[in-house]
């Protein structure tokens, strides 16, 4: 037996023109992870590396050349698959430096253990019995287009809206949110806004005290992350619980991780497994923030089904009430078919439903 990996591009399509506060998304590159027997090769384990230009903490010219040096490295430690301890094998062969990469391999790693069934995490969600609830996703453009996705939405059966704010004027994307607490009170719809970072220092207070008009359930990283002592005071007085996303990349040490929690003091922490360094770096996370008082709820970063559906299994375990972020699959024309699918506000495994990864071939 020798295990060995490879990895293949796969360039995802957006369905739409998706809006941010850095710009316009219209595709997106991710790399595919496979390990597998080469006596062996029809069980393959995948997992995916999706670095987010501008954002992740490994986004970097040359990213394509270290994914192939670490695969390289894998290859030459000759596994053995009774000798596997996967903590130990990710630190030794991949570091820190590359958060979506351990995620890649980590997943890929357990996907082969599991017989190459796209099981991550076994339990009730991969059997059928049990579903993640998730928040729909608005994205930002004209006020007409933001309120075309809020009624289908709506319509789709969502009980919590995130929209993306910081785009636009302020101004159309408060009379946005007025508009859907005309309809709606927020015992009927929760909504929660994400920045992106996108407020300016001597801004960001005012702003929350404008959003807290519409019973905002939450705002994430209503500043540019590194400015933690300006993050830290406005979580102390904010009128709106405040969740810290692009805060937490690049912080791979676990005391690194409790110094910022515990300076800043955030409401709450959004956990982007491929942005952090995969399951067992979020696991710390988590650990950290349930000590200290800090909610949190897990997110996908634009992943192909791959990647969302080990997001998925990993989430499903701690069998959240909270909406999720995990209703990013249906953005692309061509993603890979899957057993995923989103009913009611509800994201389901259906064990029926084959996986159909042929252009991977």
């Amino acid at each position: 037996m020798a295990l060995t990996s490879d990895y293949l591009t796969y360039t995802l399509r957006f369905r739409f023109e998706a809006g941010t506060s850095r710009g316009i998304l219209t595709e997106k590159t991710s790399y595919i992870i496979r390990i597998y027997d080469t006596d062996d090769p029809s069980v393959v384990g995948f997992g995916e590396c999706g670095p987010l230009k501008g954002l992740s903490y490994d986004d970097r010219p040359d990213f394509e050349e270290r994914l192939a040096e670490v695969c390289q490295y894998f290859n030459q430690l000759d596994l053995q698959l009774f000798t596997w301890n996967i903590p130990i094998i990710l630190n030794q062969v991949i570091g820190q430096e590359l958060p979506s990469v351990l995620f890649g391999f980590e997943t890929a790693m357990h996907d082969f253990l599991t017989g190459g069934q796209r099981v991550i995490r076994d339990g009730d969600f991969v059997k059928g019995h049990r579903s993640v609830p998730i928040n729909g996703l608005i994205w930002m453009g004209s006020p007409d287009t933001m309120r075309q996705q809020i009624d289908e939405k709506l319509a789709a059966g969502y009980t919590t809206l995130k929209l993306k704010i910081g785009a636009i004027d302020f101004e159309q994307e408060c009379d946005i949110l007025a508009s859907i607490r005309e309809r709606y009170t927020s015992g009927q719809i929760t909504l929660r806004v994400d920045a992106n970072g996108a407020f300016a220092p001597d801004q960001a207070m005012n702003r929350l005290e404008r959003l807290a008009q519409y019973a905002i359930h939450s705002i994430e990283q209503p500043i540019r992350q590194g400015q933690t002592d300006l993050m830290a005071e406005l979580c102390r007085h904010t009128p709106i619980p405040i969740a810290l996303d692009e805060e937490l990349i690049g912080h791979m040490e676990y005391v690194d991780k409790f110094k910022l929690l515990k300076k800043i003091q955030p409401q709450f922490i959004i956990l982007k497994p491929s942005l952090l360094g995969g399951m067992r770096h979020s696991d710390e996370w988590i650990e950290l923030a349930n000590r200290l008082n800090i909610g949190w709820w897990i997110t996908s970063a634009l992943e192909s089904n791959i990647g969302l559906n080990a997001i998925a299994q990993y989430t499903a375990q701690f069998k959240p009430v909270m909406p999720q972020g995990l209703g990013t699959g249906q953005l692309y024309h061509n993603n890979f078919d899957s057993p995923l699918t989103i009913q009611q506000g509800h994201l389901f495994y259906h064990p029926e439903h084959a996986w159909n990864l042929s252009s991977l071939a």
